[in-house]
């Protein structure tokens, strides 16, 4: 393995950093003049398009530590965006479902995100889009938890 493929290995790795931070914190400054923080969010988003979710699995499903998600799903409560439901058949699992109240708040605020992110990713062609979601789709494929630290 040459230096030049590494040189380019590691200049793909920034590049692919610096433009997700850069459309993240675009993304999350339009998130809090909704009242929400991202985090917020995305349990709100993830409740509206996929139904409820065991408190359990919300973290992995929105990449968030799993200690974190308690803090998350009480103050998205405490505002009656959501609520916890026990699950019928297994008292140890604990459902957190969109209220209606989170319906009309995700409903008001989600053309104007769609949009937004619309417009970010303007930059690009649909091919070009088209050609990413490829490219990283498989790129993400690719890497296994085995890959860490030995190559």
């Amino acid at each position: 393995m040459g230096s030049e493929q590494i040189d380019q290995s590691l200049k793909l790795f920034i590049v692919m950093s610096r433009a997700y931070r850069a459309i993240n914190e675009n993304v999350n400054k339009l998130i809090q003049t909704y009242g929400v923080n991202p985090t917020e969010f995305a349990v709100l988003e993830l409740l509206y398009h996929k139904g409820d979710q065991p408190l359990q699995q919300i973290g992995g499903k929105i990449l968030l530590a799993s200690g974190s998600i308690t803090y998350v799903v009480d103050k998205l409560e405490q505002k009656g965006l959501l609520k916890r439901v026990a699950c019928p058949n297994d008292r140890r699992v604990t459902f957190a479902q969109i209220t209606d109240k989170g319906k009309v708040f995700i409903e008001n605020i989600f053309p104007d995100h769609e949009k937004h992110i619309h417009s970010l990713m303007s930059e690009l062609t649909t091919e070009e889009k088209g050609t990413a979601i490829e490219l990283l789709k498989k790129l993400g494929l690719s890497i296994s938890n085995d890959k860490i630290g030995g190559l």
